[in-house]
């Protein structure tokens, strides 16, 4: 099981993930824990406010580090946790990277909001991870990125072959699939997967695979592991691209 231990300001905003569809399997059937911690209940000043304005001046307010580390103080076995700050100004978070957060027990998630926190809250945390080179309101979305991304991957939560061929498993985007009705609006299912060729469905799947890569994302390319059958079909799907 993996603990998921969230510092946020909106707790609600996360609540519905927890509320429906396969995440709720998955605490119901205790393969995952997800506790909402609001870090607010933890201001020291009577009026609860989180933020204040940044001594370099500038727009917006930053979140204290103050009542982050508070809430924090209260996480059982916190040294033994995984320890992120959600932020636009951290490394990209990639499928390596789920995967190796997977390993983890216990994860925290600090969730920023306004225009920042407070830069101490570092000494706090492990590390910054972004969900990709653009800027939302808080880290509550990036939050729910992880908890689903991460939970996907514990055994049992889904079916246990799902992951394998899906986009980014092996560095290559996934194939196209199908299913009924075989014509639809005078677009057909591909014959060859219903031709019961389990050798030439698999090489379809990833020539498909593998076209896709090379038109949406062809910086995977050069970090997948290919074959020489690999290059050849790459080979084809250029001339045929071109």
């Amino acid at each position: 099981m993996i603990r998921f231990d969230i510092l946020t300001l909106f707790p609600d905003m996360i609540k519905g993930l927890l509320s429906d569809s396969i995440i709720k399997r998955a605490i119901n059937n205790k393969q995952i824990e997800v506790n909402l911690i609001d870090f607010r209940e933890f201001s020291t000043n009577k009026h609860k406010t989180v933020d204040d304005y940044a001594y370099s001046g500038g727009a917006g307010m930053l979140i204290s580090v103050e009542p982050i580390h508070l809430a924090m103080k209260t996480i059982p076995n916190l040294n033994n946790a995984k320890k992120l700050l959600m932020s636009p100004g951290g490394k990209t978070l990639t499928q390596e990277k789920v995967k190796e957060l997977a390993t983890f027990e216990h994860i925290v998630i600090v969730c920023g909001h306004y225009e920042g926190i407070d830069a101490r809250i570092l000494n706090y945390v492990d590390e910054e991870v972004s969900i990709g080179d653009y800027v939302l309101m808080g880290g509550e979305v990036p939050a729910m990125v992880i908890i689903e991304a991460v939970s996907r991957l514990v055994p049992g939560v889904i079916s246990s072959d799902s992951p394998i061929d899906e986009s980014f498993s092996s560095d290559l985007l996934e194939y196209p699939q199908y299913t009924h009705p075989y014509e639809y609006d005078g677009f057909k299912v591909p014959d060859i997967l219903l031709s019961g060729h389990h050798a030439n469905i698999e090489k379809w799947k990833r020539y498909q695979s593998l076209k896709k890569t090379y038109l949406v994302r062809p910086d995977l390319i050069k970090k997948a592991h290919l074959t020489l059958k690999d290059y050849q079909m790459l080979w084809e799907i250029k001339n045929e691209n071109k």
